[in-house]
């Protein structure tokens, strides 16, 4: 019964400090989640891979 009569939980009503942002578009959506982390590894992986051959040198003699 007390669920019944209690009050909606006011989500439209906006609080002192909130300040949604500007919303993204598809395309700058896209290059935040998608294209970034991408070539964020594969620089990572590329950085690694040069490292590691740098390191393998073949013995003199």
């Amino acid at each position: 019964m007390m669920l019944l009569m209690s009050s909606p939980a006011l989500a439209l009503t906006r609080d002192d400090g909130d300040d949604p942002a500007p919303k993204l578009s598809v395309v700058e959506t896209v290059g935040l989640f998608v294209v970034t982390p991408v070539v964020l590894f594969l620089v990572i992986a590329g950085l690694v891979i040069v490292g590691d051959r740098s390191g393998k040198q073949p013995k003199q003699g």
